[in-house]
């Protein structure tokens, strides 16, 4: 993709996107490259982390005008290390966790690291993937492990949408929720990524919730791109 062929906009989230990574601590853009096209954005190039590539993607997804973010960056390592000692060092993070149970397992192969078992909540699963992206030599992690299904509360919709409204970091007029069994469907817009993701949380949170369903859209709203130039 040209410059030539990029509109003014599709430059500025580009340019915005490259100086929020040279702004956070976290990302090492020396290898990144970015493209921005009609609001998604790619991300390229190589990390020496897991961790270091989602890093970079929280980043691009806090920049105004940003709707999806493709990440394609590949994770290589300086070091590298065997899937016996990566697969020692997920056990560890796993046990360590007091909010993770027991049957929780992974699987390491190639430095790729799969996640099974059941839990009984949402944020629970969330943890367990916490846990091991962080461990060095760890390329991907895939989360497999199950919510076991649970009674739903009567009221859990009306708690999800209490939940949205109390959130400092979500304006929560244009949203929606179904909730349809154990899963909870979040439908509407927001004007940045953060305010989707605190969307999906607190849905996630609620009791007997064990699949969210995330349709919300990011769209800026008006003015938003030319106040973060």
């Amino acid at each position: 993709m040209t410059t030539a062929s990029l509109s003014d906009t599709d430059v500025r989230v580009r340019d915005a996107v490259m100086r929020q990574f040279e702004w956070d601590p976290e990302v090492d853009a020396s290898a990144i490259g970015v493209a921005a096209r009609k609001g998604t954005v790619t991300l390229t190039g190589y990390v020496e982390t897991y961790s270091g590539k989602l890093a970079a993607e929280r980043a691009a997804k806090r920049v105004r005008g940003v709707r999806a973010v493709a990440n394609d960056i590949e994770v290589r390592l300086k070091l590298a290390r065997v899937d016996a000692d990566i697969a020692a060092d997920v056990a560890r993070a796993l046990e360590q966790r007091s909010t993770i149970p027991a049957g929780v397992q992974a699987v390491v192969h190639n430095g790729h690291v799969t996640l099974t078992g059941q839990v009984n909540w949402f944020f629970q699963k969330r943890d367990a993937e916490k846990a091991v992206r962080h461990i060095r030599g760890v390329r991907d992690v895939v989360n497999y492990i199950v919510v076991a299904p649970q009674a739903v509360e009567r009221d859990v919709r009306h708690r999800i949408v209490e939940a949205l409204h109390r959130n400092a970091n979500l304006d929560a007029h244009h949203i929606t929720v179904t909730v349809v069994g154990t899963k909870a469907i979040l439908e509407g817009t927001v004007s940045n990524w953060l305010q989707r993701e605190s969307a999906e949380r607190a849905a996630a949170d609620a009791p007997g919730i064990s699949q969210v369903e995330n349709r919300i859209t990011v769209e800026s709203r008006l003015g938003d791109m030319d106040e973060s130039c």
